[in-house]
C-alpha cells in the first residue's frame, strides 16, 4: 500500500497553507496499491516531536471508514469516511502547528478487514482500540513544518 501527498514530497516540507493556522487546508493524499481483501482506511496524523514541547504525542487527524477504493483525497473526504476528535478538542482535520521549532508530522494509513463502528466523538485511542486485530496493511508518509 502506497500513500503519498501532490502537496509535498515525502520527508518534504509541508506548504504553510496546510497550517493551523495558515488555512487548515488538507493536503492532498493519493492512495495505491490497497490490499485487494480490505473493507476500509483509516488515517492518523500525528506530530510525535510534540513530546518535547507538550510532554506528549500531538494527535492532528483521524478519519476513518475511508473507501478502500479511494484513490485520492482532497479538501473534502469520501461519503460514509468519519473524522475523529484531534488533540485540539474538535473533530477533523487540524494542521501543522509547532510551538517552538520545526516538526515532523507522521501521516499513517492503515486497511483493515472490517469497517469500523464509531462515531465522530471517538478519540485517537479509541479508534486504535477498534483497529487492533483488524489492521492487514499500513504505510506512512511524512512531512516537516516550521514555525512563522
Amino acid at each position: 500500500m502506497i500513500l503519498q501527498s501532490t502537496s509535498f514530497q515525502d520527508g518534504g516540507e509541508i506548504p504553510k497553507k496546510h497550517g493551523y493556522k495558515n488555512g487548515n487546508v488538507r493536503p492532498h493524499l493519493k492512495i495505491s496499491h490497497v490490499p485487494s481483501g480490505a473493507k476500509s482506511l483509516v488515517i492518523i496524523m500525528d506530530d510525535p516531536d510534540a513530546m518535547g514541547a507538550v510532554g506528549r504525542l500531538w494527535v492532528h487527524w483521524t478519519a476513518w471508514n475511508i473507501d478502500p477504493k479511494t484513490a485520492e483525497i482532497a479538501e473534502s473526504l469520501p461519503k460514509g469516511a468519519v473524522e475523529g476528535v484531534t488533540d485540539f478538542g474538535t473533530a477533523g482535520y487540524g494542521g501543522p502547528a509547532p510551538p517552538d521549532k520545526r516538526h515532523t508530522y507522521v501521516f499513517k494509513m492503515y486497511a483493515l478487514n472490517s469497517e469500523l463502528s464509531l462515531g465522530s466523538s471517538a478519540t485517537k485511542r479509541q479508534l486504535e482500540d477498534a483497529m487492533e486485530d483488524h489492521i492487514i496493511a499500513q504505510t506512512s508518509l511524512s512531512g516537516t513544518y516550521a514555525p512563522q
